[in-house]
């Protein structure tokens, strides 16, 4: 051993330090003196001298005895517990809560799981659902604005007149299309929404207005390309047979989300997130019409005056009508030419 000594030594190493103080003790050495050549605190020395005397000299083993631990007959009804119960309730946490239930025994969800672990013992859980596999979208579709438009519904509580809110969103420039406020979530309001964004982005062509007109119109035969693709998740209002008549009247093809799996309409809620969280203002309105125009000012202002990051910080406007990559290009031009001013301006400074 050389140096100071460290924190912890086994009982060997604490009898020959002991052994080294006593004989220079006995040579006419100080308490203090031995301890600085040894490199040991005084007091631990006293402290290791007193314990040598009572025989407690090797270290007690870590842990302790904690004042809050289990007690026995707690861990056996634990292990009772796993046993009348555990193909039932197939989980700690329920488990725990089933020991308090029967009046038993109180412990927390992590005390069932660490006796059961200590026991070898282990509870079967519930079977994890597989991994859904994403549908794709059809071969037809382009990544072109008004090809792939997403929507869903939201809701504004504080407006029973208006409640349920749908919207839909161009998946590529991500632009707002078109708002429908209703007090019932059905499929008129889906119609409702599709025939105004239709209208706003001057889709609805006259061969379209007229078979929506006509209550007995059929929708077109053939093996013609669709309008373009209407993403959705499985609400009742999206799955409804009038939508569909609906949608087919319109020559717009519908693809679903998988269930619980809002992911695969991330871009119609990422706005209602964005929309509700910007504008918190928009959930405190009671009145149908104060709600309605707030909500088609917050459009105008989404599509034309917010950078949205998803779309490399161009106005959903620009992008939808083409103008995304020039204005991109034009900011790298831009970044590129004031490095290179600042690099000439110090360049050609003379040094102070």
């Amino acid at each position: 051993m050389s140096g100071p000594v460290p924190a912890r030594v086994d009982g060997t190493a604490k009898t020959v330090l002991l052994g080294l103080i006593d004989d220079a003790a006995e040579a006419g050495w100080t308490h203090c003196r031995v301890c600085t050549v040894l490199g040991l605190d005084r007091r631990r020395a006293w402290r290791w001298q007193q314990r040598r005397a009572a025989g407690r000299l090797d270290d007690a083993r870590a842990g302790g005895r904690p004042v809050h631990g289990l007690l026995g007959w707690e861990r056996d009804e634990i292990v009772a517990l796993f046993d009348e119960w555990g193909d039932i309730d197939r989980s700690h946490r329920r488990l725990a809560h089933r020991g308090s239930y029967l009046g038993r025994v109180w412990v927390s969800p992590s005390s069932v799981d660490r006796v059961l672990a200590g026991h070898g013992l282990a509870l079967a859980g519930a079977p994890r659902p597989g991994r859904s596999v994403k549908t794709p979208w059809p071969s037809w579709t382009q990544w072109q604005p008004n090809q792939l438009w997403c929507w869903d519904g939201t809701q504004f509580p504080r407006c029973p007149q208006a409640k349920y809110g749908y919207a839909i969103v161009d998946v590529v420039s991500r632009k707002w299309i078109a708002t429908h406020l209703t007090s019932a979530p059905d499929s008129v309001a889906a119609r409702v929404l599709f025939t105004r964004a239709l209208h706003n982005e001057q889709l609805l062509t006259d061969d379209i207005a007229a078979r929506l007109g006509d209550p007995h119109a059929e929708p077109p035969h053939g093996d013609g390309v669709p309008l373009l693709l209407a993403i959705s998740d499985n609400g009742p209002e999206m799955r409804a047979g009038d939508t569909a008549r609906f949608m087919a009247i319109c020559s717009i093809a519908q693809h679903f989300g998988r269930p619980s799996t809002p992911t695969d309409q991330a871009w119609i809620e990422s706005l209602f997130g964005h929309v509700k969280t910007e504008h918190p203002h928009l959930e405190t309105l009671d009145d149908p019409a104060d709600l309605a125009r707030e909500l088609e000012r917050v459009r105008n202002h989404y599509n034309s005056v917010r950078l949205h990051q998803g779309i490399g910080y161009v106005t959903p406007d620009d992008e939808h009508e083409g103008r995304g990559d020039q204005i991109r290009q034009a900011r790298r031009h831009g970044l590129r030419a004031a490095d290179a001013q600042r690099r000439a301006t110090r360049r050609n400074r003379p040094l102070p």
